[in-house]
């Protein structure tokens, strides 16, 4: 296989510079296999409840400007809302929509594309003038594909609100407005990335600007086998797709004659079915931060049961943002983390330089 450029400039962000807020995590209108809360093989949402009496989770309004004031005082250039759940279905969504705009701070927005309550050039309209990034999920090239991981898609409609999107954003920069990147985020399993070219074409076709994703957590015993970081053979099966996405992002091109950009689409090594290569790098130590809807801090997007072990990092609002950073337990985390066991196995680090498959 050629040598593959890593591209992912994120990683080389040198500080804090994006904050995401599960702003309400329990609200989704589809159940993918994978999802940590709303796979049909969770029982995230019947724990919660036995656990703390809530059914749902949603961060309160009166949070959300002083986390916006406090982040643009941190030079936090980026705000995702929450990535687990469908944050298009957030009460106060366009609450955060004025505050994007009125911090001069861009969205970062993680959908899973069915555009729920409003049509999609309604919420072209409002999202695209303050976004920096539409990241799509996105998890087969065919229907049959798509509609066995994220059950409840109905995938040609889905097609269409991305074309739709699409048309809204290049005619709104067109004519002098803000440029929103859309990317498909895909989820790396056995079971849908036997479609990883045909997806790229896919991209291609629709004008989509980026495919990017990541290796799955196997939150479930039903997914178990859907990984590819078992063995050299599912390694080798991972190391193939890569090598015919790559090929495929050359040959088909955008409408506009761009490349689509392939980010995080890179080798496995033979021995990474454990631990990752030790000089792979954390992407969100020191750049990245998380609070949850009911105030925790985070220091990455690993499953929530695992971030449990990396530390007690605050609450909000008791904790602010710029203290939850400056602690001892962050720094400690900063200067440990290869040691950590979650760490160690991370399916998010990655190669900040050129990777030769081995």
């Amino acid at each position: 296989m050629k040598n593959l450029k890593i591209t992912d400039n994120e990683v080389n962000r040198e500080k804090f510079w994006r904050l995401t807020i599960d702003t309400n995590p329990e609200d989704c209108n589809l159940a993918c296999i994978m999802c940590e809360e709303h796979s049909p093989y969770s029982r995230f949402k019947e724990n919660l409840y036995a656990k703390t009496g809530q059914k749902v989770r949603r961060m309160p309004s009166e949070w959300l400007e002083p986390l916006f004031k406090e982040a643009k005082a941190m030079g936090i250039r980026e705000i995702i809302p929450s990535t687990m759940g469908e944050p298009l279905l957030y009460k106060d969504f366009n609450v955060m929509l004025e505050l994007y705009k009125k911090y001069d701070i861009q969205c970062n927005l993680t959908t899973n594309g069915t555009f729920p309550k409003r049509s999609v050039q309604e919420w072209a309209s409002l999202i695209v003038p303050v976004t920096s990034d539409v990241k799509i999920s996105w998890n087969g090239a065919t229907a049959e594909t798509s509609e066995k991981v994220m059950l409840k898609i109905d995938f040609e409609q889905a097609i269409q609100n991305v074309r739709e999107f699409i048309h809204y954003r290049d005619a709104h920069h067109a004519q002098g407005g803000n440029f929103c990147r859309v990317t498909f985020q895909l989820t790396f399993m056995r079971n849908n990335m036997h479609e990883l070219a045909d997806i790229v074409k896919l991209a291609a076709k629709l004008g989509v600007d980026r495919v990017k994703g990541h290796q799955l957590w196997d939150h479930f015993e039903e997914i178990k086998g859907l990984g590819f970081r078992q063995n050299e053979d599912t390694i080798a099966e991972w190391n193939g797709y890569v090598e015919a996405a790559h090929r495929a992002a050359e040959t088909f091109r955008k409408p506009n004659g761009e490349k689509v950009l392939l980010e995080q689409i890179i080798p496995l090594q033979k021995s990474e079915t454990k631990e990752v290569p030790t000089h792979y790098e954390c992407p969100f130590l020191g750049k990245e931060l998380w609070i949850s809807a009911t105030g925790k801090f985070s220091p990455c997007c690993a499953p929530d049961e695992l971030r449990q072990s990396l530390g007690n990092f605050g609450k909000y609002p008791k904790t602010g943002i710029q203290d939850a950073v400056a602690g001892d337990v962050y720094a400690h985390l900063k200067e440990n983390y290869e040691e950590m066991a979650l760490c160690r196995g991370c399916n998010m680090r990655k190669p900040v330089k050129q990777e030769v498959l081995k």
